[in-house]
């Protein structure tokens, strides 16, 4: 069996108080508690404080371009289903730049589980505003504020009809433990959007403001009710609900290819004399 030990890696060049150790934290209890090796998933992310995340554990990883984790992280899953494939991003990283992708994962429902670190501001390049940034935060290339919207991922994931769609809070580890290990064991694609505190670019949106406003969905909330869940995940302000909100069974996209539905494409013997055929029509 896996222990704490398995999973350490070097010391995180993050700021101190930064809701990233807390998640890191959260997600190694996971998965040990899970009983999973650090060999038996990849994690993929992208550009960011949070795509630092799998240097900091052991594991599989790829870090790839900002925005683009999901594309790979569709790419590993279709190579070798087999895999447990896990997508780590912050709020600016899949949010803006990778929100396309975002949508798409969700309608094929690749067996993928996406991790965002959502602190509501760009950590790496030192404050500028993220989608999820509240309207009218000053930044600093916001000076009279955020104009637009913000950004509702929960609500947009429930509308897409994505199988399986949670949040949780970096201040709250055994809760967000939980949630972590909820999306892992979930068939389909799983979104958790995880918030958490930038101690110095977002100086609004801090540990206590959350812990004042977070509360755990009761256990008699009814995570399969549609309807029920694109309600809740309208709540912000003086209430905002962590936990699972929308749960949804149906097939994921590797099962509907005939090719990989019975063995991962990486067990399957090459084709070569095919692949000889194909060659010769470009001689």
């Amino acid at each position: 069996m896996p222990t704490l030990q398995d999973y350490k890696g070097k010391q995180p060049a993050w700021c101190p108080g930064c809701g990233n150790f807390s998640i890191l934290r959260a997600f190694n209890e996971a998965v040990v508690e899970l009983g999973l090796n650090p060999y038996e998933f990849v994690i993929v992310s992208g550009i960011g404080q949070a795509g630092k995340f799998p240097h900091y554990t052991k594991c599989h990883t790829f870090n790839g371009l900002h925005g683009r984790t999901l594309p790979v992280a569709t790419g590993i899953k279709l190579a070798n289903s087999a895999l447990k494939v896990f997508a780590v991003a912050g709020d600016g990283d899949c949010y803006g730049e990778g929100g396309n992708h975002l949508i798409h994962a969700i309608r094929r429902n690749i067996d993928v589980k996406l991790f965002v670190h959502d602190n509501q501001i760009y950590g790496l390049t030192k404050g500028q505003a993220s989608p999820t940034s509240m309207k009218g935060m000053v930044t600093k290339t916001q000076p009279f504020g955020v104009f637009s919207e913000q950004f509702n991922p929960l609500a947009m994931a429930i509308a897409l009809d994505c199988s399986f769609v949670a949040r949780g809070f970096a201040g709250d580890i055994e809760h967000l433990k939980y949630l972590f290990k909820e999306a892992i064991n979930h068939k389909g694609f799983s979104l958790i959007d995880i918030l958490q505190p930038c101690v110095s670019f977002n100086k609004i949106n801090t540990f206590e403001w959350y812990r004042q406003r977070v509360y755990r969905i009761p256990e008699e909330y009814d995570p399969y009710d549609r309807t029920k869940a694109f309600e809740k995940s309208l709540e912000w302000g003086d209430k905002i609900p962590i936990g699972i909100l929308y749960k949804k069974e149906k097939p994921t996209f590797e099962e509907n290819i005939p090719i990989i539905k019975e063995k991962p494409l990486v067990s399957h013997e090459p084709y070569l004399e095919k692949l000889k055929d194909l060659m010769k029509k470009f001689y």
